[in-house]
């Protein structure tokens, strides 16, 4: 069918959607939804024969529902109406929610329900993070059955789905979550209270509150273990008592959260951002402990990295886990991750996993922290930019010289920029089935991109077939599957429907490659391999070359890559559609 995608911004569920459409052999185009205007000429031009919308915060206009069938995904179980479904649950606690799949009419999340996905709530998932994963997943499911009933030039499915009954303490409609509904009382709210309010917020808007005096939105919260508070003597709560990494240790009435990032209410004319809460209150910061914790530890101690050792002795596999909120990784992260590769390699192990979070495996340089950079004085956005992209190269060198042992790249979540580059560096990539994957970097600006992307992408696919896939990855700058990038040489398996799944083959896997009896060989080609390739052109000219480009984007004429950059982490409303997007306009 010709589909025609309506959404408020090309968003994670609307790449994935994307994705999972074409791969089904439909004909997928794309149009922002800009104006009603806009929308009635994209129709036109389109054709489609089904126009979803994955992902809007206006009503579709009368003029299209009315002849021809959008379909919208509404984040909620059938009965349930409004835009904060998601928000609601979370902060109720609710064990269950869904997605449901439904025409669009002249009242809001009401017309009829085409199909509809249910799915369990896990206990510590923030908003944010069940909209990636369960919303997501559900909402591919829902959409692919809602078009298999559907015959063109009909009004509505060959049949309806029985519903369920209305969801215990949701149904009907929902609007925005009062700002004073989740407002933490700190003297009050146990910690269960503090992190459920904050997750219900996460991504958009954040929670509403004070540190150190100054307004500020919370965000990327963890609760803090009894060994960590014991470590932290003292504090009444919502006293702010230690730090570690990019967070502050908040007390609670009956322990304590450590929050990550802050949205801090910034001086007039300047924009808002999300910044690590060590780095907005660093002054504040000086005269705290800094709590920091050995890179191998206990599971439940958090922090954005850690080490660990499974296997036996013989045939140790070493698992280094990285987790940086939204998939940013700044020159600060990344030199951590560089150094924790740098002990990896002191480890006498055969196989070392290198393991991202679950929301994201990594999106490159962090775009909110060099925005930053643009407005502190004696600094710039692009020398942040240029310290960031020297942290990350640093980063895949590492994993590109790791000769002794086999690499492996472990992609729980969605991949972007040199955060893919940074997973193809490794020997073998494994993946699940709903991970997303935007290797291209013009989207930010025309980007050139480094992170060794012009040795790495040859490697993996080869000579022969190297530049057509750099063109179409590259240059096509559109959201690929997991699948699509195994079929090019860019991903070596797809091994499971979801992340959980994956992480436990994976623990198979890297147990069988570590017993291999053709191990030693294995690593005597690696490092013929890596020889022979350095002699042939030395990884330091791919730098040099990558990074020539990289200068003229940061400190050259074209002002693309900064205006880009501004526009997105300022959220600018967009005025147009990205042509490789809506391939519909001429």
């Amino acid at each position: 069918m010709k589909l025609l995608l309506l959404c408020h911004s090309f968003n994670g569920l609307t790449q994935r959607l994307h994705c999972a459409l074409r791969e089904a052999g439909h004909a997928v185009t794309v149009e922002l939804d800009i104006a009603d205007a806009v929308t009635e000429e994209a129709v036109a031009l389109a054709e489609p024969d089904l126009v979803i919308a994955p992902f809007l915060k206006r009503r579709i206009p009368e003029s299209v529902w009315s002849v021809r069938p959008c379909l919208v995904v509404h984040p909620g179980p059938p009965g349930d109406r409004g835009p904060a479904a998601l928000d609601w649950a979370v902060l109720r606690g609710d064990r269950e929610g869904g997605v449901t799949v439904l025409q669009a009419t002249a009242e809001f999340d009401a017309g009829p329900v085409w199909a509809f996905r249910r799915f369990p709530i896990r206990d510590d998932a923030s908003k944010a993070s069940l909209y990636r994963h369960e919303v997501t997943q559900a909402a591919v499911e829902a959409v692919l059955e809602a078009l298999s009933l559907w015959q063109p030039g009909t009004a509505g499915p060959a049949s309806t789905p029985a519903l369920p009954a209305p969801p215990s303490g949701g149904g009907g409609w929902q609007g925005p979550v009062p700002k004073e509904r989740r407002a933490i009382d700190w003297q009050r709210d146990d910690t269960a209270t503090v992190l459920r309010k904050i997750r219900s917020a996460e991504g958009h808007p954040g929670v509403a509150d004070v540190l150190f005096g100054r307004p500020c939105r919370l965000h990327d919260a963890h609760a803090a273990t009894p060994a960590a508070l014991q470590r932290a003597a003292g504090g009444a709560p919502g006293e702010v008592v230690a730090t570690r990494g990019p967070a502050l240790l908040r007390r609670t009435v009956d322990g304590g959260v450590w929050i990550g990032h802050v949205r801090a209410e910034p001086p007039p004319g300047e924009p808002s951002l999300k910044l690590a809460a060590t780095q907005v209150f660093a002054a504040e910061c000086a005269a705290l402990p800094a709590l920091d914790v050995p890179l191998q530890r206990e599971t439940d101690e958090w922090d954005e990295l850690r080490y660990r050792e499974t296997g036996a002795p013989e045939a140790r596999m070493g698992w280094l886990s990285f987790d940086f909120h939204n998939g940013a990784m700044s020159t600060r992260q990344g030199e951590r991750l560089r150094d924790a590769l740098r002990f990896a390699r002191t480890r006498s192990t055969r196989v070392l996993v290198l393991e991202g979070g679950a929301d994201f495996f990594s999106n490159g340089i962090h775009l909110h922290d060099i925005e930053a950079a643009a407005q502190t004085a004696g600094d710039s956005a692009a020398d942040a930019s240029w310290r960031n992209i020297h942290a990350i190269d640093d980063v895949v060198l590492e994993m590109l010289t790791m000769t002794d042992r086999l690499t492996v790249a472990l992609l729980r979540g969605n991949a972007g920029a040199g955060g893919c580059w940074l997973a193809f560096a490794a020997d073998l990539v494994w993946a699940h089935d709903g991970v997303v994957l935007n290797p291209h970097y013009k989207n930010m600006g025309n980007l050139y991109g480094s992170e060794y992307w012009t040795h790495t992408l040859p490697r993996r696919v080869g000579e022969a077939r190297a530049a057509d896939v750099a063109k179409r990855v590259m240059q096509g700058r559109l959201p690929m599957s997991a699948a699509e990038c195994a079929a090019l040489g860019l991903v070596d398996a797809v091994f499971a429907a979801r992340g959980d799944a994956l992480r436990q083959r994976a623990a198979e896997e890297a147990e069988s490659l570590a017993t291999a009896c053709d191990h030693h060989e294995r690593i005597a080609a690696k490092q013929r391999r890596r020889a022979d390739d350095e002699g042939r052109r030395p990884l330091a000219a791919y730098r040099e070359q990558e990074l020539q480009q990289m200068h003229r984007n940061f400190y050259g004429f074209d002002p693309s890559y900064h205006v880009a950059r501004h526009h997105f982490v300022t959220r600018k409303p967009h005025a147009w559609t990205p042509r490789h997007l809506a391939v519909h306009r001429p």
